[in-house]
């Protein structure tokens, strides 16, 4: 027998719980398990009135945002219409059936103003990362670097001549935060080298050609990754340039040590991280085991002697040529030794005595055009030697098979949480974005991967 149609009926009285809705295994059960917003309200009291209409509730703000970052809903728009209908969300944002949602335009005046200079989304996400580490998920030891390129919001084929100059007339918050980072080496001092065009809409966003194919605007998200189970430690925007990765990556590690007291043992990455400058400072003045290859060009394709076939003394800090002749910082006796010192360039020369390369026979294999041969050796040589000996263990074999952890984070970036491009303008937007990304994959994170409590009784 055929059933009834069934029609909706009004009735004048429901009785309606959206907790009984939302299954017990949904993915924001977990991550709502493990989100504290209990410092929202203290930190943003200074930016609110006393008196007045009250506004939106900062905790739904927050909570919207994340809810965007985990599911990947890059629109704020879309973002307002799915809380608007689906049960999961609304009890996700702690409304009620009937409770209005705010209006998207709300998240961009709250976003560009209490947000930002209230430092929140960095709070969030040292508080989101301090909960993994009591979870035990971060272990502190083994930390990996790297960073993915981000195509910027600008139109990529209005681009203005660097030569020619931003026009006087051009104003914007992106232009604002531009200007105010010309002097931060993640962004305007990371090189003197000028780039071909710089977008008037967003000009902090570098033009780069990295990707090997046609050039575009972009920024760089930096992660640094603990590499047991894969928990972004910290993040760090900067412009698409090596020198500039490498400062991010020492200001995260120093970041990390000042917040959470952990120094890793070693360092895992590509060789963008393998300078010397790097490489000193992660030895010398970190004591961090750098698994990561050296950046070295002194190997020599025109058939004569590379640098690999000079033989150092350290005790007498001198190099001996494939002939036996040594080659020293100095050729002059002084009353008082003096200590080699780098030039600009942090690289010490050494040279060989004219009068044996003269009379050398192996002068057309080594230096054919010049009076003497020169080795140069970077202050931080010792450094690099160390890296060196580290590539030739099993366990730098396995540092890069970890290395992976990262490139897998950026993977799941760009096609869950949706920052396959920039929504947002300027170093602070940039800054934002990556930020609630990294805490949305923390906390997806810990969904998957922390215990469940123990059922009562």
């Amino acid at each position: 027998m055929m059933g009834p149609r069934q029609v909706a009926q009004d009735a004048l009285f429901y009785e309606f719980s959206i907790e009984e809705f939302v299954p017990a295994d949904h993915p924001l059960r977990g991550i709502d398990r493990f989100l504290d917003l209990s410092e929202v309200r203290p930190l943003l009291v200074p930016s609110y009135s006393s008196h007045g209409r009250p506004s939106i509730d900062p905790e739904l703000m927050i909570r919207m945002l994340l809810l965007g970052y985990c599911q990947g809903i890059r629109s704020e728009r879309r973002l307002c219409e799915e809380v608007h209908v689906n049960l999961a969300y609304r009890w996700f944002c702690r409304l009620d059936l009937t409770d209005p949602v705010p209006d998207h335009s709300t998240f961009s005046k709250n976003r560009h103003g209490r947000f930002r200079e209230s430092g929140l989304f960095r709070r969030l996400f040292e508080t989101v990362l301090q909960r993994c580490i009591d979870e035990g998920l971060v272990g502190g030891e083994s930390f990996g670097v790297d960073a993915s390129l981000i195509p910027a919001n600008a139109n990529q084929t209005r681009g203005i001549e660097s030569k020619e100059g931003l026009s006087p007339e051009l104003a914007s918050r992106a232009i604002d935060e531009y200007l105010e980072t010309l002097n931060d080496a993640a962004f305007g001092a990371s090189t003197k080298a000028v780039p071909k065009y710089i977008s008037p809409v967003d000009p902090a966003a570098r033009w780069t050609g990295a990707e090997g194919g046609a050039a575009f605007f972009a920024y760089s998200t930096n992660y640094m990754v603990d590499l047991d189970n894969a928990v972004i430690v910290d993040g760090e925007p900067s412009v698409p340039i090596r020198t500039a990765e490498t400062f991010a990556a020492q200001r995260m590690i120093d970041r990390i040590t000042d917040c959470f007291g952990m120094t890793p043992d070693k360092l895992v990455g590509d060789t963008g991280y393998g300078s010397a400058e790097m490489l000193g400072w992660l030895v010398e003045e970190r004591g961090i085991a750098p698994h990561i290859p050296v950046w070295d060009k002194s190997k020599r394709t025109d058939g004569t002697f590379s640098r690999e076939d000079f033989v150092y003394d350290l005790a007498a800090d001198s190099y001996t040529c494939p002939n036996g002749k040594t080659l020293k910082t100095y050729r002059r006796n002084f009353s008082k030794p003096r200590k080699p010192n780098g030039g600009k360039d942090g690289f010490i020369r050494y040279r060989a005595s004219k009068h044996d390369c003269d009379t050398c026979s192996l002068k057309s294999k080594c230096c054919p055009g010049d009076p003497g041969r020169r080795v140069m050796r970077s202050v931080h040589e010792a450094a690099r030697d160390v890296a060196r000996d580290i590539r030739k263990t099993d366990a730098y074999m396995t540092s890069f098979i970890q290395r992976r952890k990262v490139e897998m984070l950026f993977a799941h970036l760009k096609r869950y949480i949706g920052v396959s491009m920039m929504r947002l303008r300027g170093p602070k937007g940039a800054n934002e974005q990556f930020q609630l990304a990294a805490t949305a994959q923390n906390l997806r994170k810990l969904a998957k991967l922390a215990q469940k409590p123990a059922p009562a009784g």
